[in-house]
């Protein structure tokens, strides 16, 4: 895989996992309405897929690299984070929100795990380190976001 495109597959796929959580998980601890979450993750799919895109596009620009990888990376980015973000509309819209939040979780998790486990083969590290590292960092978010959440009920 060009390293262009694999700037932007994990990029996107760790940023579409984290934010697509986190909005889940707060928005769930704070609102519990299926229609909030399932707007929201439209909306992330979008705009945060965009912005995580530009950014790319300048990050990649202030390296001095060809014109084409810095438009592979952006476009690949876009892609890889608009479908990540997206795949969470699934189980919210066919099932139970508490079901689906635990099955966003599960999805999440499981494809960080997969990732990660590329990362350190590719790397040629331990996977079990890496892996759990990448993991505990989600935990660590979607444990924040359910706090943000449920503190937004104190405040509003």
């Amino acid at each position: 895989m060009r390293n262009s495109y694999r700037k932007g597959l994990s990029f996107g796929l760790t940023s579409g996992i984290i934010t697509t959580l986190g909005l889940i998980i707060g928005l769930n601890s704070s609102t519990s309405s299926k229609t909030i979450i399932f707007s929201g993750i439209l909306v992330i799919a979008i705009a945060d897929a965009m912005s995580d895109a530009f950014g790319i596009h300048m990050s990649e620009e202030s390296q001095n690299l060809r014109v084409k990888e810095i438009w592979e990376a952006t476009i690949s980015t876009f892609i890889f984070k608009f479908l990540f973000a997206l795949s969470f509309i699934i189980p919210i819209y066919f099932f139970q929100l508490d079901l689906a939040v635990l099955i966003s979780i599960f999805w999440g998790l499981s494809l960080i795990s997969v990732f990660s486990y590329y990362i350190a083969k590719r790397e040629r590290k331990d996977p079990v380190h890496i892996i759990l590292e990448h993991i505990t960092i989600a935990i660590f978010v979607i444990v924040l976001t359910h706090l943000v959440g449920k503190l937004s009920l104190l405040v509003i």
